[in-house]
């Protein structure tokens, strides 16, 4: 299991968070997503623990806590959605090899 932590400052580091997780138990992980282009921290992170229970206690006692100026937003990871990176796919628009056809027939001539 693994743990989101939102609303942080752009300047919290893994030095900063993980000593405030391991309050309630043994850190295996913190993962800080970065933009691609930038480079720059996402404002938010992954935390992850050894045991579910120690999950649970940090998850209850940190979500809606204020920290270093900010509410945070804590609890369980959702399961990664898998998008594809040119966004949707799917929909076929008049009739496929054609592109778009204005006439909103099926596809036209080739």
């Amino acid at each position: 299991m693994s743990i989101y932590v939102g609303n942080l400052s752009y300047e919290v580091t893994q030095d900063h968070l993980k000593p405030v997780f391991e309050d309630y138990g043994k850190v295996t992980r913190v993962h800080f997503p970065t933009d691609r282009e930038t480079g720059r921290a996402r404002g938010f992170a992954f935390v992850e623990m050894s045991k579910d229970d120690e999950e649970d206690a940090a998850i209850t006692a940190l979500d809606g806590a204020e920290w270093m100026g900010r509410v945070l937003k804590v609890n369980k990871a959702k399961p990664r959605e898998n998008n594809d990176s040119f966004g949707g796919g799917g929909g076929n628009r008049g009739g496929g090899r054609g592109g778009y056809n204005k006439s909103g027939g099926g596809g036209g001539r080739y």
